[in-house]
């Protein structure tokens, strides 16, 4: 289950990451930002009924730390403020989340927090390319 459901993962994010990478929007960071977080609750709602099955209670945060990373910078841009800080949490916290849980439930979020990172980078490198920066 849960390999099908990283598999899922994988493909969509790459799927997005392909679509940003062809397509050039000018707000690149937000469709990434946006998109990790969609991945992040697919993710977390496929993986909830093995993962109470599994874990009981603890569940909640198996899944619940992911989602709560990748919220970090999607709030950050929704309230009209995006931040390289809200970007760089919202990565370190759903890409560590992974890997701290990647023989388990985290090996599926991981695409998610690829997504966020590219979301950093991409954004760090618009400020740079911009004159005066």
């Amino acid at each position: 289950m849960i390999g099908t459901v990283a598999l899922a993962a994988a493909l969509a994010a790459a799927a997005v990451a392909v679509a940003v990478a062809v397509r050039r929007p000018s707000g690149a960071p937000r469709v990434l930002r946006w998109a990790a977080l969609a991945l992040s609750v697919a993710v977390a709602a496929l993986l909830t009924p093995f993962t109470v099955g599994d874990s009981g209670a603890a569940a909640g945060y198996l899944l619940g730390v992911p989602v709560l990373g990748a919220a970090i910078p999607a709030l950050s841009d929704l309230a009209g403020r995006p931040r390289l800080v809200a970007d760089a949490a919202g990565a370190a916290v759903v890409s560590g989340w992974g890997l701290l849980l990647a023989a388990g439930v985290g090996a599926a979020f991981l695409p998610a927090g690829l997504l966020l990172l590219l979301a950093l980078a991409t954004r760090a490198a618009t400020r740079a390319s911009r004159p005066g920066a």
